[in-house]
């Protein structure tokens, strides 16, 4: 696979980009009305069931066993050793553990999970490491013994404080849980994420700012904030809830922009705010349009080359995913080079997220290409409004923000 990819190309890169290390964890306790992601129900019965699309929200199961977290590791690990030839010497700049629900692997297979990592890979001295943490899966100690396994840093998926708005999201935990699993995450970690969502079913202005008015109270160093959307192939597509409208929803985020900034957290990246010195190394990498190799059930990489910039996914269904790790076709289906002409969009898909922009320059060695690629899409932009410019470096607006996916699909290919 390795030698395919080293072959002469059209593209040019001159260094390779940094990299990092994605790990999916693919089940939960209940499947979310609203989750498109890769998640698989854990209805503690010894069986693996996958989630349908569309599957009505059931009352929780209590979870009477654990997923088999052994014969996933070891396919995990199986994975990441045939990949190795594709990375092979290259540093990795931080580990994300995302699901699914990860919090629900005990902190002993997570411990032996990033040894088998750090057995295969080099980790950069301080390399940051996250797991995500789901309340419902919260007991007093857990997350102090996560960090005892190497994870640096927690993302606590709260969504909501208003035990009404979490059971209109279908989560398996209470607002008491989600404050009670926060003040454990600041206890053992220097670094927490608490992830919020906003313009939820019949939520009005003044209930986000109640929401507001406790992530801030607990003083978190990072807060993720994201609008709720209707995804394809989700219960809430198949049965729509009432949402606020969008004057509404743009009111709740001029809402969360200000309170946020008046309490030191800098609006980073569209979704992402931070104090400094806690911003999430992992996800910068992605919106620098670093390189990334995933791995797990259905994960997605993204790694480069000399001569070429390659996309990759895994097999989805986990009993699939487990049984192929350890075979010779291994779990990869697809393994896909992206044509020159995407590449333009699927750079400024990314780096037109953050604040800061990026530099011409990093275009260029990110994607082999020159700046005259882009030319025709940053004139355009520009002349709208959308952003700002000089020789070297490119910043999207406050208007460019808001209107973030026009702004992005001025570049897509014609």
């Amino acid at each position: 696979m390795a030698q395919r990819h080293l072959r002469p190309g059209t593209l040019t890169l001159t260094e390779l980009p940094p990299l990092a290390l994605y790990i999916h964890l693919p089940w939960c306790i209940r499947k979310c009305p609203y989750c498109d992601f890769n998640s698989h129900e854990w209805r503690g019965d010894g069986q693996l069931p996958t989630s349908l699309p569309g599957k009505p929200v059931v009352p929780v199961v209590p979870v009477t066993s654990q997923p088999p977290e052994q014969a996933y590791l070891q396919a995990l690990l199986a994975d990441l050793d045939a990949a190795l030839p594709l990375v092979w010497g290259r540093p990795v700049v931080s580990v994300f553990i995302g699901g699914g629900t990860p919090s629900l692997f005990a902190p002993q297979t997570i411990d032996a999970l990033l040894a088998g990592v750090r057995a295969r890979l080099k980790l950069l001295p301080g390399a940051e490491v996250t797991l995500e943490a789901n309340p419902g899966t919260f007991e007093r100690e857990r997350f102090a013994a996560f960090r005892s396994a190497g994870v640096t840093r927690l993302s606590v998926g709260v969504q909501s404080f208003s035990d009404a708005h979490l059971q209109a999201l279908g989560r398996v935990h209470q607002a008491d849980q989600a404050k009670a699993a926060v003040e454990e995450a600041a206890r053992a970690f220097d670094t927490f994420n608490i992830d919020l969502m906003y313009a939820l079913p019949g939520q009005s202005l003044e209930q986000l700012h109640a929401d507001l008015d406790t992530a801030l109270a607990l003083n978190p160093p990072h807060l993720s904030v994201y609008h709720l959307t209707i995804e394809p192939n989700t219960f809430f597509a198949k049965h729509p809830p009432a949402l606020p409208d969008d004057d509404t929803a743009y009111a709740m985020l001029d809402a969360i922009t200000e309170r946020t900034a008046a309490r030191g957290l800098q609006r980073y990246e569209v979704s992402a705010y931070a104090k400094m010195g806690h911003a999430c190394q992992h996800n910068q990498n992605y919106w620098q349009f670093g390189d990334y190799l995933g791995i797990g059930a259905g994960a997605h990489s993204k790694l480069s080359f000399a001569h070429r910039v390659v996309r990759q996914v895994r097999v989805r269904d986990p009993r699939a995913y487990m049984a192929r790790a350890h075979q010779p076709e291994g779990v990869v289906v697809q393994d896909e080079e992206v044509a020159r002409a995407d590449l333009p969009f699927e750079y400024m898909l990314n780096a037109l997220r953050l604040r800061e922009g990026f530099a011409l320059a990093d275009f260029s060695a990110r994607t082999g290409l020159p700046p005259s690629a882009i030319e025709a899409g940053l004139s355009r932009a520009e002349s709208q409004g959308l952003i700002t410019r000089d020789l070297h470096r490119v910043q999207p607006t406050e208007r460019g923000f808001d209107f973030l996916s026009d702004l992005q699909g001025m570049f897509l290919p014609g």
